[in-house]
């Protein structure tokens, strides 16, 4: 059975892969997952464009993986590995150091690239000053003894700049819940329909918006501080990217993702979830 209409052409690079789906609660799955890359594709790309920006970014993880024959799960692979958009930065619009509302090189993905670079050359000229009479083989382990220990501190000092975030937060709240600003969460209980879950638009990106709906990951998110066009934006933002959902729970806990996200579209994301854990553990019956 071939994949539906309106799903051919971003589907064409994995067409094989689509024959051997055999089951039709399967079909039933893929179809969605892709409908569903499709509507985060065009949030950036638009809708003409999306199409050809999933078939290629199919194709591109296909070749990758050394073609259709080397995939031995179409399920397991399609739902992890090929539909999935995998920024390499902190970038929204980046998927694989592309940019999905240009095709271009992701600037900040090159950015990052040559600063990881340049740390290394650092480095290894420090390495090289140090220990000149070090043979070539010592000298490259000790520079990467150096390079994992200076990542590491980055990557600890960050930890801790959000830990802090966090108490900073824990003791705004009180002070935030004596506004009344509060309402604005709360006024918003409707959730969001499935119509404009399809047709919301473009997800904020970095420097579209003003200052008061601009997000950054180290910035605590008060609720009860949130304007209604705040809250209003998240949930758009949500609409294209389950994961914001998922992330908001980690950080913050449900009880906070089901007041800023509405009960109903936190099951909703949940229950997609579950499904795709399903799929992706059905893929392993009968494999000892």
């Amino acid at each position: 059975m071939p994949p539906p209409e309106d799903l051919r052409i971003a589907l064409a690079p994995v067409r094989q892969l689509w024959a051997r789906l055999d089951r039709p609660y399967v079909r039933h799955l893929i179809t969605g997952a892709v409908r569903g890359e499709l509507a985060k594709v065009a949030g950036y790309a638009g809708r003409a464009a999306a199409d050809d920006v999933l078939a290629d970014r199919l194709s591109r993880r296909l070749l990758a993986q050394g073609g259709p024959m080397a995939v031995t799960d179409p399920v397991g692979w399609l739902i992890s590995r090929g539909l999935p958009q995998r920024p390499g930065c902190s970038d929204v619009r980046c998927d694989e150091h592309v940019r999905l509302d240009t095709g271009d090189e992701c600037a900040t993905c090159n950015y990052l690239i040559d600063d990881r670079r340049a740390q290394r050359r650092r480095i290894a000229a420090a390495v090289d000053a140090e220990l000149p009479d070090v043979d070539e083989s010592d000298r490259r382990a000790e520079t990467e003894r150096r390079l994992h220990q200076a990542t590491t501190a980055e990557a600890w000092a960050k930890r801790q700049r959000r830990e802090q975030l966090e108490a900073e937060r824990a003791k705004l709240r009180p002070a935030a819940a004596g506004t009344g600003t509060a309402a604005s969460v709360n006024a918003l209980d409707e959730p969001l329909t499935e119509r404009a879950q399809t047709f919301l638009p473009a997800p904020a990106l970095p420097g579209t918006l003003g200052a008061a709906t601009q997000y950054d990951e180290q910035t605590p998110l008060i609720l009860e501080a949130l304007s209604r066009d705040q809250v209003l934006d998240w949930r758009t933002r949500a609409a294209k990217d389950h994961q914001l959902v998922l992330d908001h729970i980690t950080q913050y806990g449900e009880p906070s993702a089901r007041r800023l996200f509405t009960n109903s579209f936190v099951d909703q994301v949940q229950r997609l979830q579950k499904a795709r854990h399903l799929v992706l553990a059905h893929t392993t019956w009968g494999h000892p």
